[in-house]
C-alpha cells in the first residue's frame, strides 16, 4: 500500500416533503444592463436535478455585508431559463420575490424542463443583471444513461488557502458536484493565514453567519464552479460549529443547548439562503431536512445523508464507542436509507455521508486510537449498515471532513483480515483546509500505521478533490491534487486512479504507483488524530 501522493431521470426522493416549483410564461430574451459587480456580487448556483426541474439560485447583497443594507423588504427578481447562452430561447421565465427575512436569496424551483438537457439562467433585479450560469437536468426515468461524471469536494477554509482547485474541476466538465460538507468555517479571524476572515469573532447570529457565506461566496474560482454545474450539497460541523452533536455544542458548558439551537437555526437559515436547494429543504427553526436521495435512472441512486443533526453525542471512551443503541444517522433517517437502498433498481448504490465510514486506527502496533467524531465512534450503527450493504447493489460511500483523500474497502469486520468486504469509500480531501502540508514528516508519522490499516488503499495529504466517472460496468476514480493552495499559481493533476467493479465489492488502485513509492510525494491521514494538527486552538482547521 503507497502513502498516496449521465443517468437515467434524477428523481428527488424526500421523506415526507414536497418540492416547490415557479413556473414562467415565454418572454423575449432582452439585452440586459450591466453585469452587476454589486447586487449579484455573489454569483449564481443550481442544484438538486431532476429530470424535469433544476433549482437555480441567487442571493441580492446589498451594500452593507452582511446586512439588509439599502434595500425594501422586498425586491422583484426576473428570472430566464434558455436552451442556449446567448439567451434567444427562453425556455422558461418569470419574477419571484426576493425578501429581507430570506436575506434576499432567491431558489426558483424550474419544472418543465426536458431531461439530460442543458441549459441556460441568469437573473435580473434593481437594473442589474447577474452573470449566465449553466447547468444540466437528470436523465429520463427509465433510461440507460452511459456515464455520469462526479467531482467530490469538501472542507474549503477561506483562511488556509486559495480555492484554485476549481479552476482544474472546472476543466473536468463534471455532470454533478457533490460537496460534502464544510462549505464555510466559523473560526475567528487571524492575519497570519493565506488571507483573513471578515468579523471579530465566531459568527453566532444569523447576521455574522450571513456576512461567513457572503465572504465565501466572492470567491472566483467557487463562484465560477457553481455557475457551471449542478451542486448537490449537504453540511458537516463548520457550517455551524466544530463537532457539534446533535442538540449539542462543542462545549455544552460555555453553550447551554438553548443557547446553541439559537446559533444552530441562525446557521441553517444562512445554509439555506446560500444554496441552491428546494424550499423542501428550507429550516424550521434550528431544524432542517437535509437528507434526501437522486434517481440518475438505471445507472445510480445517490443518497444525501445527515450525521449531524440526529447523532448522539461523541463518546469519551472506546467502551462508549462499541455502545449498542449509540446513533449517527437516528432511527428515522437509517430506516429511510436502508428502504431506499433496498428499493433502488439503479446499477450503483451511492452514499453520500460527511464523516468517514471505514476505520481509522492512529496507533501503530497493539490497541486502538478512534476518530471519535467519525463512524468509529458509532461503532454498533455501523456494524448493522455494512451488514444491510451486504443486501444492496454495489454500495459505495462517499465522505469528507478528514482533510485527506482516504480510499478503503468496507468490511464486516476491520479487525478480521479475511472479514467479507461489502463496500468501498471514497473519502475526499479538502479544497483548502490545512494549506499546503509538511508531505515527508506527514509520511514519517504515518508510515509505521499503514499496517494497522489494511483497509485503505491510499492515504494522501495534498489538496485537491476526487473525480469518479460512473458506468454501467465500473466506477473509476482520479484523485486530483494541486501543488500549493497558499498561491495562486498551484497546478493540478492525477495522483492516483481507483476502480470499483460491477458486483465486485471493494475498490482497487488502478495507477502504476507501488508501495516503495516516495512517500514525500504524496501520504497523509486523519486531520482529528495528528497532535501537531491539532494544536491550533485559535484557528481551528480540526475536522
Amino acid at each position: 500500500m503507497a502513502l498516496g501522493a449521465t443517468g437515467v431521470a434524477a428523481t428527488q426522493v424526500l421523506p415526507g416533503s414536497a418540492s416547490a416549483s415557479v413556473a414562467g410564461a415565454t418572454a423575449t430574451a432582452g439585452a440586459g444592463d450591466k453585469v452587476s459587480g454589486t447586487v449579484f456580487k455573489l454569483g449564481v448556483a443550481s442544484g438538486d436535478p431532476l429530470p424535469n426541474a433544476v433549482v437555480v439560485w441567487t442571493r441580492l447583497v446589498p451594500s452593507v455585508q452582511g446586512s439588509a443594507g439599502i434595500f425594501p423588504p422586498s425586491v422583484p427578481v426576473t428570472w430566464e431559463v434558455a436552451s442556449d447562452s446567448g439567451f434567444v430561447t427562453i425556455v422558461k421565465s418569470g419574477t419571484t420575490t426576493a425578501t429581507a427575512d430570506l436575506g434576499y436569496s432567491v431558489h426558483v424551483d424550474v419544472t418543465g424542463l426536458s431531461p439530460a438537457t442543458y441549459y441556460w439562467y441568469r437573473f435580473k433585479a434593481q437594473g442589474s443583471t447577474s452573470r449566465t450560469g449553466r447547468t444540466r437536468t437528470a436523465p429520463k426515468a427509465g433510461s440507460s444513461p452511459e456515464s455520469l461524471r462526479i467531482a467530490l469536494a469538501s472542507c474549503q477554509n477561506w483562511q488556509h488557502g486559495y480555492f484554485t482547485v476549481y479552476q482544474d474541476m472546472l476543466a473536468q466538465k463534471p455532470d454533478l458536484v457533490v460537496f460534502i460538507g464544510d462549505f464555510i468555517y466559523e473560526s475567528t479571524a487571524y492575519s497570519y493565514r493565506v488571507r483573513r476572515h471578515e468579523g471579530s469573532g465566531e459568527p453566532k447570529t444569523l447576521t455574522q453567519y450571513r456576512a461567513r457565506y457572503e465572504q465565501y461566496g466572492t470567491d472566483p474560482d467557487l463562484q465560477a464552479m457553481r455557475a457551471a454545474a449542478p451542486f448537490v450539497v449537504t453540511f458537516d460541523d463548520h457550517e455551524v460549529e466544530d463537532d457539534w452533536a446533535g442538540d449539542y455544542a462543542k462545549d455544552p458548558v460555555a453553550e447551554p443547548t438553548e443557547t446553541f439551537l439559537r446559533r444552530r437555526a441562525a446557521a441553517f437559515q444562512a445554509y439555506y439562503e446560500h444554496m441552491p436547494i428546494r424550499l423542501a429543504q428550507k429550516p424550521s427553526g434550528a431544524d432542517i431536512l437535509i437528507y434526501r436521495s437522486f434517481d440518475f435512472g438505471g445507472l445510480a441512486r445517490l443518497h444525501i445523508l445527515d450525521t449531524r443533526q440526529y447523532r448522539d453525542d461523541q463518546p469519551a471512551t472506546d467502551a462508549e464507542a462499541v455502545q449498542a443503541g449509540r446513533v449517527i444517522m437516528g432511527d428515522t433517517q437509517r430506516q429511510w436509507l436502508l428502504d431506499s437502498m433496498g428499493s433502488s433498481t439503479a446499477k450503483w448504490n451511492l452514499v453520500a455521508s460527511q464523516v468517514m465510514m471505514a476505520e481509522t486506527d492512529s496507533l501503530a502496533g497493539e490497541g486502538k486510537d478512534w476518530s471519535y467524531d467519525s463512524w468509529d465512534g458509532y461503532q454498533a450503527e455501523r456494524a448493522e449498515l455494512l451488514a444491510e450493504f451486504q443486501n444492496f447493489r454495489n454500495p459505495v460511500v462517499f465522505s469528507g471532513d478528514r482533510h485527506r483523500t482516504i480510499v478503503s474497502d468496507l468490511k464486516l469486520d476491520f479487525d478480521d483480515a479475511d472479514s467479507a468486504v461489502v463496500g468501498a469509500e471514497f473519502l475526499a480531501t479538502s479544497v483548502s483546509t490545512f494549506g499546503d502540508e509538511d508531505l515527508v514528516a506527514f509520511a514519517a508519522e504515518w508510515a509505521p500505521k499503514l499496517a494497522d490499516n489494511p483497509h485503505w488503499k491510499i492515504i494522501d495529504a495534498r489538496r485537491g478533490y476526487l473525480l469518479l466517472d460512473i458506468t454501467n460496468d465500473t466506477v473509476d476514480a482520479q484523485l486530483r491534487t494541486i501543488s500549493t493552495v497558499v498561491r495562486r499559481d498551484g497546478t493540478t493533476g492525477t495522483a492516483a486512479t481507483f476502480r470499483v467493479t460491477d458486483g465486485v465489492p471493494g475498490v482497487v488502485r488502478t495507477d502504476t504507483e507501488t508501495a516503495s513509492a516516495s512517500p514525500s510525494a504524496s501520504a497523509s491521514a486523519s486531520a482529528s488524530e495528528s497532535a501537531s494538527e491539532s494544536a491550533e486552538p485559535t484557528d481551528s482547521a480540526s475536522s
